[in-house]
């Protein structure tokens, strides 16, 4: 690591994503949402745009959610009205997720507040482009 710690690359991501979360979160409180309820819910209006019911592990898969938190938060959307728990028409053993229309307009909103908090956090950065395609190499290449 070298001598300067506040010169770690890994430290220093640290502390962006603790910077950046702790903002999400006090923004997110004007809709009632947590970020990961953020996160899972935004993913199920994205599986609705593309017409498709996910069971709640292809959502926990799809939003690298663990499926222990992506259950408890299915239940607590449940609870607020923003989804709701279906029998897959194909398998009748399978539960399905779709969004209510309270979850859509929430998803929407919240979005939009997000991408507000990043613009805030993140345009320091530069060419926002060249930032998005760093972070979107570090999340696919393997580790050695």
């Amino acid at each position: 690591m070298g001598t300067d710690a506040g010169r770690s690359p890994g430290f220093l991501l640290w502390r962006a994503t603790q910077r950046w979360q702790r903002e999400i979160n006090a923004a997110l409180q004007v809709v009632g949402l947590s970020h990961v309820q953020f996160a899972l819910l935004v993913d199920l209006w994205w599986f609705d745009h593309q017409g498709r019911r996910p069971t709640p592990r292809e959502l926990a898969e799809h939003a690298t959610v663990d499926d222990m938190m992506t259950s408890q938060v299915i239940r607590v959307l449940e609870v607020k009205g923003l989804l709701t728990r279906e029998i897959d028409p194909t398998e009748e053993r399978r539960r399905v997720l779709a969004i209510t229309d309270e979850g859509r307009r929430l998803a929407e909103r919240a979005a939009e507040i997000v991408d507000g908090v990043d613009r805030q956090v993140f345009h320091v950065a530069g060419p926002e482009n060249a930032l998005i395609d760093v972070l979107d190499e570090l999340a696919k290449s393997p580790a050695p």
